[in-house]
């Protein structure tokens, strides 16, 4: 469980690195469960945004106990799972994630999401760590982005530079298996990777139940072919407690 300070940081800043750690097996089992991923699918070797269309075993990590009372104490005991994928920065050619607020890219009313982000390796500033600006979520107001389709970054959303300062950067240093839980409305980013380390990390998208995953809207915001990548196709899991809304559809889809 988060101690107090650690869910008054949470709500400060907009994110916490707390004191738990995965096992070493489970950590050991996600790094062979992505490697067994990319052998099938060597495109997602920077990035897999659907990570449950390919291979939902990774559930297993996502049901994990003390992760969920983590994530309760900070959205409700009503929570569903909407969404897994996995950033991976190969050595020395790992590409940049641009600053950005998740909540751009989701279809979520009224917008909220907790991620969790477990990393399989050690997350340095030299390899890329995640960076994020501290209290950039306190307004809960998503900020001006612009589509970049550079072949050098994993997401095509970057925030306008007017809103974020990166000398102001905090740096999330995590071991393999630490994780940070971090608000949707949090300006975070990460560069890239030209170290000699791999830097694997691999994210848990809940929401609260009295949120809707709106596929209509999602349809209008990334309309997608592929229909195990398109944002209105995704699977919702209800993990704990009762859909509040009563509107979310927990249909199998993949």
């Amino acid at each position: 469980m988060l101690t107090s300070d650690e869910i008054n940081t949470y709500h400060r800043d907009g994110y916490v690195t707390p004191d738990y750690q995965l096992p070493y097996d489970m950590v050991e089992w996600l790094r062979l469960r992505h490697q067994q991923l990319l052998e099938k699918h060597p495109q997602f070797s920077q990035y897999c945004s659907a990570l449950l269309a390919y291979d939902t075993g990774f559930l297993k990590v996502a049901k994990e106990p003390q992760i969920l009372d983590m994530v309760s104490q900070l959205i409700g005991d009503d929570i569903a799972l909407w969404n897994s994928s996995f950033f991976a920065k190969p050595a020395k050619n790992g590409h940049a994630t641009p600053w950005h607020q998740d909540g751009e890219y989701w279809p979520i009313t009224p917008l909220a999401t907790c991620t969790v982000w477990i990393a399989l390796d050690h997350a340095t500033e030299e390899n890329g760590c995640l960076q994020v600006m501290p209290g950039s979520h306190k307004k809960q107001q998503l900020l001006q982005h612009h589509t970049n389709n550079s072949d050098n970054i994993t997401l095509n959303q970057e925030l306008d530079s007017d809103f974020y300062d990166s000398s102001r950067a905090h740096n999330i240093i995590l071991k393999p298996g630490q994780i940070s839980l971090h608000d949707v409305y949090l300006v975070h980013g990460s560069g890239a990777n030209h170290s000699s380390q791999s830097r694997r990390g691999m994210t848990l998208r809940y929401m609260p139940t009295s949120s809707v995953y709106d596929r209509q809207l999602a349809e209008k915001m990334r309309p997608n072919d592929d229909p195990k990548l398109s944002m209105s196709e995704r699977t919702l899991y209800l993990l704990r407690g009762k859909d509040k809304s009563g509107h979310n559809d927990f249909s199998i889809r993949h």
